[in-house]
């Protein structure tokens, strides 16, 4: 068991410093992209299934609640936590359009869509994708394997180059709090560092 714990800790830290090694830039971007979409009064969606689902609620707290650094509230929400909605949707029409539909609804121009899938194959990820894309909001991904579909659609593709679904969502789970940590110091911070 010794063994497997060492083996599993040397993927992982292997995989997520390649993964944001190769990602610094996009990172940078993704989060002044999302630094701008707050300071003007729009909003983060985030979505993903399962694992990702997680994900995306657990970025979600970290920009409403707080991070780190004691600062207002910032609009971030997943759009994997309404189980009316979601239950409805599926029911009604189909788990493809549980997204989608809230994109449609909640999404506006301006807005930033943060989609979170392993395989980037996800049809009611890719979905949500297209509308946002639709609406005149920025879209972004952090995906793994080779990005999929996804990689494809969105503005800013965040690819983890591992077949490992465990990993990619420890990277996954790493850059969204980088991603944190930076649009906290764009928003509440950089000006202080520049005076």
């Amino acid at each position: 068991m010794e063994e497997i714990i060492k083996k599993d800790l040397a993927e992982s830290l292997k995989i997520k410093d390649t993964f944001i090694r190769e990602s610094v830039a996009s990172l940078i971007l993704l989060a002044e992209r999302i630094a701008l979409a707050f300071t003007g009064d729009c909003k983060l969606l985030i979505c993903g299934n399962g694992g990702s689902a997680a994900d995306a609620q657990h970025i979600a707290a970290e920009f409403v609640n707080r991070y780190t650094l004691e600062r207002p509230p910032l609009p971030a929400m997943a759009l994997t936590t309404d189980t009316s909605v979601i239950t409805s949707i599926g029911n009604d029409y189909s788990f493809d359009d549980i997204f989608s539909k809230q994109v449609k609804a909640l999404g506006m121009e301006g807005d930033i869509l943060l989609c979170i899938s392993t395989s980037g194959n996800s049809k009611n990820v890719l979905s949500a994708a297209r509308d946002a894309r639709n609406q005149g909001m920025y879209t972004a991904g952090l995906i793994g394997y080779d990005g999929g579909e996804l990689a494809k659609l969105v503005d800013l593709a965040l690819v983890v180059k591992s077949n490992a679904t465990p990993r990619i969502q420890e990277s996954h789970i790493l850059a969204g709090h980088i991603i944190c940590r930076l649009v906290d110091y764009i928003i509440f911070q950089r000006h202080l560092a520049e005076d």
